[in-house]
């Protein structure tokens, strides 16, 4: 193809590269002019326009479009017409798209003239949404460069759409003491709502207790009469054989892999009992905000494999949100105020892994562990401090003298550490938005790992759970939302606030503090080796 000015007499046949006005007529770009509009440009007096003309070899820009979309071996695909050098390829049917990277970007390479952009692989699509596009950037191209590209297509598929199969679901959830029957019926409409997108529905739900045996059970059962079995856990999957995998093989099934590079929907099981897909869902599930989970049952339902491998390469896009408490967010969500954090120290407990002496009375650079714990705590950014106490209330009074702190006693201390939670927030004043759950016996933890959590808390507008972390794994303190305060009320026996931060009930947010998160001082060793000396 020639391209560039020439003389209006000689523009005949060629393809108006600007638009123009030539005597009243509006030619448009694109346009091929005929002798007409030849004789038009001359009575208006333009001696010269810009054009494209074919060579004997080209294909003009609407051609050389359809001949690479029909070269395109693809399924479940609409192609249609092409204008202005595009042809646009739509989905036949709802479903999972997937793509040939390696063939779209061997076309793309091989001369800039030819484009061709698709959706990203593995998108959810719907019927009829347009999935990827020819377009040719000139106005026309050699017919051979065409012919190479079919050459590079043939016996390949570039691209699909795999079609959702309507699938019958069964849903199981596990059930402990604090997790709000609220919160299962939510579960129950969010999946059924997931599922509409697919056109599978839920045959039924069963709860059991959160228990390997009952749900092995539970699990058995609903894979017997489904397509796919789902499980929400009580309490997240902390393990290969924790709970929910190993209620899987319990079930004569066998677990695939346990753990997801996406986020959130890190904690995924995918298992199998006989032919019938078995997903542990992460938390997040229960929200119906895009998660790992939707990655795996569209492709489930969609009949695309998914295996250990298709997981382990979903890191990259796998970062689905923003997480606040990660340094630098791009964008903060503006706080008309600040939600009120109150701190929560537990000081009740009687030490009994120490073998005796009481752990928060042992020294730490010349001060009680209590005193140095509560002294953190006050400087940090939290409005006020309630001190739970319990064994030795005396002489944690004593080791507390001066400090500004509210001393709340728990007579029930030694039925476990609920009735300490359950004291703590009791006595937290109305405008507590979130209590900050303090443990007595953590040295490592400081003032400025405080302040990280409470920061998080006030970004994530005081509705979400914050947990510290270390390496990635919950640890100590937490920042409960006051819309969880009455679930600490059904805790019981030596329960602490972890069952209701893994209920789903609230979104939780990680804030990695270091091994101050994991560092407590239970025994004699510990004690030793965190610098602290017992005193009795």
């Amino acid at each position: 193809m020639r391209f560039g000015p020439v003389p209006a007499g000689q523009a005949r046949g060629a393809i108006l590269a600007h638009a123009t006005t030539a005597g009243g007529r509006r030619l448009k770009k694109g346009h091929v002019l005929g002798a007409e509009d030849v004789a038009a440009l001359q009575a208006a007096g333009v001696t010269a326009v810009v054009v494209a003309a074919l060579e004997p070899d080209d294909l003009g820009e609407d051609e050389a479009a359809r001949r690479i979309a029909a070269a395109l071996e693809t399924r479940g695909i609409e192609v249609r017409a092409p204008a202005t050098g595009r042809v646009n390829l739509h989905a036949v049917a709802a479903g999972v798209f997937t793509v040939d990277r390696a063939l779209i970007d061997a076309i793309n390479a091989l001369d800039p003239a030819i484009t061709l952009a698709t959706v990203a692989a593995h998108a959810a699509v719907s019927a009829g949404q347009m999935v990827a596009t020819v377009k040719i950037i000139p106005f026309a191209v050699s017919a051979a460069l065409v012919g190479t590209v079919a050459g590079i297509c043939a016996g390949r598929e570039a691209f699909a759409v795999h079609a959702f199969r309507p699938w019958r679901v069964g849903l199981v959830q596990t059930v402990l003491s604090g997790v709000k029957p609220s919160v299962l019926d939510k579960t129950v409409r969010v999946t059924a709502a997931r599922l509409v997108r697919s056109g599978s529905t839920l045959s039924g739900e069963a709860r059991t207790g959160h228990d390997e045996a009952e749900l092995s059970t539970a699990i058995a059962a609903a894979a017997a009469e489904n397509d796919l079995v789902l499980v929400f856990g009580a309490s997240a999957v902390s393990d290969a054989d924790d709970v929910i995998p190993a209620a899987i093989r319990r079930a004569g099934g066998q677990v695939e892999r346990f753990g997801m590079p996406v986020d959130p929907g890190n904690l995924l099981v995918l298992g199998r009992v006989g032919d019938v897909p078995v997903l542990g869902a992460p938390g997040c599930a229960r929200s119906p905000k895009e998660n790992g989970f939707d990655w795996i049952l569209d492709r489930l339902v969609a009949g695309v494999a998914v295996d250990s491998a298709a997981i382990a390469g979903m890191g990259v896009g796998g970062l689905l949100m923003e997480i606040p408490t990660r340094p630098q967010p791009r964008e903060r969500p503006a706080q008309p105020h600040r939600p009120a954090v109150h701190a929560v120290l537990l000081a009740a407990g009687r030490s009994s892994r120490m073998g005796g002496p009481n752990k928060l009375m042992a020294n730490f650079a010349g001060e009680p562990l209590l005193r140095r714990t509560a002294r953190q705590v006050l400087a940090s950014r939290v409005r006020r401090t309630v001190v739970v106490l319990g064994h030795q209330a005396a002489r944690a009074t004593a080791a507390l003298d001066g400090l500004d702190v509210r001393l709340v006693a728990n007579p029930d201390y030694a039925s476990g550490l609920s009735s300490s939670l359950k004291a703590g927030i009791a006595a937290l004043p109305a405008e507590a938005a979130g209590a900050l759950v303090v443990l007595g016996d953590m040295p490592g933890v400081t003032v400025d790992d405080l302040d990280r959590l409470v920061a998080a808390f006030e970004t994530a507008g005081g509705l979400s759970i914050v947990r510290a972390t270390f390496n990635g794994k919950r640890g100590n303190p937490v920042i409960l939302p006051r819309s969880l305060f009455a679930a600490v009320e059904a805790l019981s026996g030596d329960t602490g606030a972890r069952h209701i931060v893994e209920s789903g009930a609230a979104d939780v947010v990680d804030v990695e503090i270091g091994e101050g998160a994991f560092l407590d001082v239970d025994t004699p060793e510990a004690m030793r080796a965190a610098g602290g000396l017992l005193q009795g």
